[in-house]
């Protein structure tokens, strides 16, 4: 039988596509059955249907439909102008429609109606309180922005699974990462997207406008030069630096661990770990298992296994992951890595493994699989074989989603005027994530908690500020008051 064209076997709708159709036709019977069967043959999925307006000769609906990409809307758009009495007056998609003008805003916090207004929030009154700063920086923390904002700063060089789009095209996804800031943590994030890929550049610039900001936001920069530059500017900045690409990844990854080990009944310490991918996420969830006491780990990138004295593919990073990891010195390839494994972590590129590495892990395994967006073995393939299963995607149980961190993570960092963000703050955010599942709730399908349970925020927050102060992190351990003079 001949496939019928725009149809998707399997097909399973998500938000990531869909369009809505502005339909107009003959207010007969049998008019929206026959707009409903065409849909239909062409693959869609139909959601909302509304009238847009009517009368006694014409209807016009809006009609949702769920699609597989935009060549299959296009075919169903097509079908629908080759149906007689039908005219298409518009299509749109809502993914574009949310972005149109931007996602972000700027809102005044107060008004501005009177001369006496105008007077206090600029000038004159403007220059008593830009002298106050001069007399004592530190005053900026309490009458400035400073105290609740974030540079989310790019080059655009590795986005999402797009890899190099650059800088303009990188603008969405920054506007979208400032978005989930205030939403869910309430920081003001501000994109900063920089047409540059020299790290020396990157530095300079960032050095530059770190007086208006109280945390820096490093995202989707490429490795090894994200490593260089998030060290220097953690070395020459006396405010956060955060690559969230790495320890966001981290601290969500460990935060989701330890509820899967009491699935398994494992101890962490005991844990033999297999990592596919040794770029930013891998070595820096290395790091975090380290700093835990889990010491038996595998690294896998392109080449097979990381191992001391190996030439190939090598630089400083991967020297440094070869000196920490690997304790046997194991040489082969990642399904070689496998065998004996409780834990597979994925943070590298699609279809990698297959049940037969899967076979080779120890009982009751764990599979973190979250390249996106198609994971490093399908959960339908690795069910069979492993205990729980863990992807990037919403559309799957378990999702691992960096947003559970960095929103509460900067929350805390910023409540406690931390200047660094350490390794016991990440854990403790780590831990906050994993006690957000309570008992009863925990099970092999649901070890880490939704992004829309706000109470994780707040938790993440109180244990990232007190991890500050406990650790040394943290400039104060009580409210900064304004200063007046």
């Amino acid at each position: 039988m001949a496939r019928r064209s725009g149809a998707a076997e399997g097909f399973v709708p998500v938000a990531t596509y869909s369009i809505s159709i502005r339909a107009q036709y003959p207010n007969k019977p049998g008019m929206l059955g026959r707009i409903a069967t065409t849909i239909g043959e062409a693959g869609g999925d139909i959601g909302a249907v509304d009238i847009v307006r009517t009368d006694r000769s014409t209807i016009v609906r809006d009609i949702s439909i769920a699609v597989r990409d935009d060549e299959h809307g296009r075919c169903i758009r097509d079908a629908l102008v080759r149906l007689k009495g039908v005219t298409i007056r518009r299509v749109t998609d809502p993914v574009f429609l949310a972005h149109d003008g931007g996602k972000i805003e700027i809102h005044n916090k107060t008004t501005v109606s009177s001369r006496g207004d105008l007077s206090r929030v600029y000038t004159p009154g403007v220059a008593r309180v830009c002298l106050a700063i001069k007399e004592k920086p530190e005053a900026a923390w309490s009458l400035t922005i400073k105290k609740n904002t974030v540079a989310v700063v790019t080059d655009g060089t590795a986005v999402l699974g797009l890899g190099d789009i650059g800088p303009l095209a990188a603008l969405p996804v920054m506007e979208g990462k400032a978005m989930l800031f205030k939403e869910f943590g309430g920081v003001d994030a501000w994109p900063i997207c920089l047409d540059t890929k020299d790290s020396d550049e990157i530095v300079a610039t960032v050095k530059y406008i770190a007086p208006a900001f109280g945390g820096i936001n490093l995202e989707d920069i490429s490795a090894p030069r994200c490593f260089e530059i998030e060290e220097r500017l953690k070395r020459e900045l006396d405010i956060p630096v955060f690559h969230d690409d790495q320890h966001g990844t981290a601290v969500v990854v460990l935060g989701a661990l330890l509820n899967a080990v009491k699935i398994v009944k494992k101890e962490i310490p005991n844990l033999r770990v297999v990592i596919s991918g040794v770029g930013a996420a891998g070595v820096a969830c290395t790091k975090i298992f380290l700093s835990v006491g889990i010491t038996h780990i595998i690294g896998c990138d392109s080449r097979g296994i990381v191992y001391r004295g190996r030439k190939e593919g090598m630089n400083p990073v991967k020297e440094w992951f070869a000196e920490h990891t690997n304790p046997e010195n194991r040489t082969g390839t990642l399904s070689d890595a496998m065998a004996g494994a409780d834990l597979f972590l994925g943070v590298s590129r699609p279809n990698l493994l297959t049940p037969e590495d899967l076979k080779k892990m120890n009982k009751d395994s764990i599979v973190f699989a979250l390249a996106n967006p198609d994971p490093e073995i399908r959960p339908e393939e690795a069910l069979p074989y492993v205990r729980v299963m863990a992807t990037g995607r919403s559309d799957y149980a378990n999702q691992i989603n960096n947003v559970l961190c960095f929103p509460g993570l900067f929350r805390g960092v910023l409540d406690a005027r931390a200047w660094d963000i350490n390794e016991p703050m990440k854990v403790a955010a780590a831990h906050a994530i994993a006690d957000s599942v309570g008992k009863s709730e925990l099970s092999d399908e649901y070890i880490i908690p939704s992004v829309f349970n706000r109470a994780v925020f707040q938790r993440v927050a109180r244990a990232a500020a007190e991890a500050a102060y406990e650790s040394g992190a943290a400039e104060r351990h009580r409210k900064v008051h304004p200063v007046y003079i």
